[in-house]
Parts: C-alpha cells; sequence; structure tokens
C-alpha cells in the first residue's frame, strides 16, 4: 500500500491543531494540562503563558488553584527537566522515565556520586523520612543529608534524592504573582497516593501521538528522553498508521487523529519560554528553521519566549521595565508599582507586513492586559 507523504507545512498545522493553537479552546486548564501530557516548566511561571495563548477565557487563578489544591504539580519528568503535569499524570508518567534519572545518578558531570561508595537505599529512605516531615530546598536537602553521610558531597546527595525520588515542588512556588523558593516533598506524600506500578511507555507514547504527532522514533526519543524506542513502537505499529514526511522518514500516528490540510488559517500566537512545541521533536522543522532555533535556544539552557506568524516561528519576545529584563508572572509583573511602565519588546526575525504587524501587535495587547498592570508599553524592534 502506497504511504501518504505529508508536506512540512501540513506537518505544521497538523502540530498547531494537536498542541491547541489553531485556535483558543473551552477547554479547563486542567484538561489541556492532561491533552498536552504536561507543559514544561523549568521556570515558575511559563505554563501560565501557555495556557493564556491556548484557552478561551483562562485566568491565572485557575491555574494558581490547581497548584495549591494539590490537582497539579511540578517535577521532573520528560528529557529529566521539569513539567508541570496533573496528579494523575505524575504518579503515572514518573515511573515510566525512571530510567533517564537512573542512568544520571552517578554520570551527571556536576552532581553524579561517582565513585562515592554510599548506599543508595539507605540514602533514599533517610531522604525521604526527612521531605515527609518538612519540605526542603535542594540547599537544605544536602546539608541534612550531609550530617548522615559525613565526608559525602552535599550536592551529590540532594541531586541523588532527586533522581530516586520523585520530587514535587511545593507553593508558593509557581503560583501566579508570588515568588518562593523550589522547596520539596514526596509526590506520594503530597497527593496521599502511590505511584503507579506500570512502568513501560506504550500508553505515553500513544498519548504523545495525541498531542505531537506524525513522528519518528527520534522524535518521540527526543520528546520523552528514553531510548530504545523502536522495540516499542514496532510493538505498537499495528495500531498505528503510517506516514512519510519530504525527506522520507516514518512517521507514525494514531488512526484517528486530526490531519488538517496546510491552508487552515494560523493566527499570530504568543509562546512562553520553555514550550513544549519547540522541544518536542528531533526533527524542529514543522515548527522553526534550524537558524531559528539556534537564537532562541541559549548556550545555559534557556529556550526563549517567541511569537508565531502563518504557525511558524517569526521571533521573540520579552518583558522588561527600564530595559531590565522581568519573568511574566512574577511580582515584578503583576504589580503597579510607581515608574517605568512594563514595556513588551518584540524582535521579528525577519520584517513584517504592515497587516501581520497589526494582527501582532493587537495579540501582543491583548497578552499584556492578561499578564500585567495597566502601566504598559508595546515595543516591535
Amino acid at each position: 500500500m502506497e504511504i501518504t507523504t505529508l508536506s512540512t507545512r501540513r506537518l505544521n498545522r497538523v502540530l498547531l491543531e494537536r498542541q491547541l493553537l489553531t485556535r483558543r479552546h473551552a477547554l479547563s486548564a486542567e484538561a489541556a494540562i492532561t491533552h498536552l501530557v504536561g507543559m514544561q516548566a523549568q521556570a515558575p511561571h511559563p505554563p501560565y503563558i501557555g495556557l493564556w495563548t491556548r484557552l478561551a477565557d483562562f485566568r491565572p487563578t485557575e491555574l494558581a488553584d490547581l497548584l495549591t489544591e494539590r490537582r497539579v504539580v511540578r517535577l521532573g519528568l520528560m528529557r529529566g527537566t521539569v513539567h508541570l503535569v496533573t496528579a494523575d499524570d505524575c504518579l503515572a508518567l514518573r515511573p515510566v522515565v525512571q530510567s533517564i534519572y537512573d542512568a544520571d545518578l552517578y554520570r551527571n558531570a556536576l552532581h553524579g556520586l561517582g565513585d562515592s561508595t554510599v548506599d543508595v537505599g539507605e540514602l533514599v529512605a533517610a531522604g525521604r523520612e526527612m521531605m515527609e516531615k518538612q519540605a526542603l530546598t535542594a540547599k537544605g536537602l544536602g546539608l541534612a543529608l550531609g550530617e548522615l553521610f559525613p565526608g559525602e558531597n552535599p550536592k551529590a546527595l540532594a541531586h541523588a534524592l532527586r533522581s530516586q525520588a520523585p520530587l514535587v515542588q511545593v507553593p508558593p512556588r509557581a503560583v501566579w504573582g508570588r515568588s518562593g523558593q523550589s522547596a520539596c516533598t514526596t509526590a506520594e506524600h503530597w497527593l496521599g497516593r502511590p505511584l503507579s506500578t506500570t512502568s513501560t511507555p506504550d500508553a505515553t507514547l500513544l498519548r504523545y501521538l495525541a498531542a505531537f504527532g506524525p513522528a519518528t522514533v527520534a522524535d518521540m526519543q527526543a520528546w520523552s528522553g528514553l531510548g530504545g524506542l523502536r522495540e516499542v513502537v514496532d510493538r505498537l505499529r499495528p495500531s498505528l498508521v503510517v506516514y512519510r514526511d519530504e525527506s522520507g522518514r516514518e512517521l507514525y500516528d494514531l488512526p484517528d487523529a486530526p490531519l488538517p490540510p496546510e491552508d487552515t488559517p494560523a493566527a499570530v500566537r504568543f509562546l512562553p519560554e520553555f514550550d513544549n512545541i519547540l522541544l518536542s521533536h528531533a526533527n524542529r522543522a514543522r515548527i522553526m528553521s534550524e537558524e531559528d532555533r539556534k537564537r532562541l535556544f541559549t548556550v545555559n539552557g534557556i529556550i526563549r519566549a517567541t511569537f508565531l506568524v502563518d504557525g511558524f516561528v517569526a521571533g521573540m519576545w520579552r518583558l522588561t521595565r527600564a530595559g531590565k529584563p522581568v519573568s511574566p508572572g512574577s511580582p515584578a509583573a503583576t504589580t503597579n508599582p510607581a515608574g517605568p511602565p512594563l514595556t513588551l519588546e518584540i524582535q521579528p526575525f525577519r520584517p513584517l507586513t504592515p497587516t501581520t504587524e497589526s494582527a501582532l501587535i493587537a495579540e501582543a495587547t491583548h497578552l499584556m492586559t492578561f499578564s500585567t498592570p495597566n502601566n504598559h508599553d508595546i515595543r516591535v524592534r
């Protein structure tokens, strides 16, 4: 049977649809986070912008309440990075990606145990007991563990516990308009439920396809951080459909997943730092060029906030006050002190048509109304 080839532009429109970016959706924040299989959340507040750009009538208090009510949490998951996920997905996904953390336990260049002979089981039991009595920062955890295991590197001890136990960051961290240290406790203690006993990635990969597909095996590995997925995909293949991209690579997908045409309209959209749409494929041509990727991905691991024009990355943006960067959702951005206004600086990578610039400014105004006090400005440079 002949395999259908999907153009890069059509893959772009499919990705936008599955990432809830073709239009704003009347979903709850919790439902959206579930569909997206979590949202990357290395910084505390980008998911608020990520939900605003995807959902109709989203308000920051909706996500803040989910965090304080323990219905969503932040913890290390796919790729070994912090994600915002529902409570159910926290318990289901962490066992699936545990092998990432096992591999990192000794080999991490900065904080791995290296040639330490510490008993990891004893370390984990002691650390869990500490953190279930009181949420601790990484520094506080390391110091406390260092007293129990003298002569060991406190940072390596804390890193070891983070790799072997699912530690969630507790509020007020990541609550809109508030600041707080990254203090953690165990997921089981915070949620009052155990982790899943299932660690096979089959169901997780099917959910990935629903939110990011069609995709190659390499794409699935780039998103999850897991290796050895060819065997899993071969096992799932009878229930999947197969396409090809313009380079002839096999793309796997769910048989009933939407495949909008390549001429589907795509409105201007602002994306936050670290948005997963930029990070979840080995070949990112469906959302940005390699030249633009180099502009957005910094050497110190920051993924800059960007905006889409006609569905593709077209530039980046940031909030500033008197020329200094301000994080959206931080107290500095959500209060209205006397002095210079907050400015949304927009930096296109290419010249804009008057129509596109007008649409960009309109969406920027919408963003500023959502995220900041009235004292603000917009600047395209």
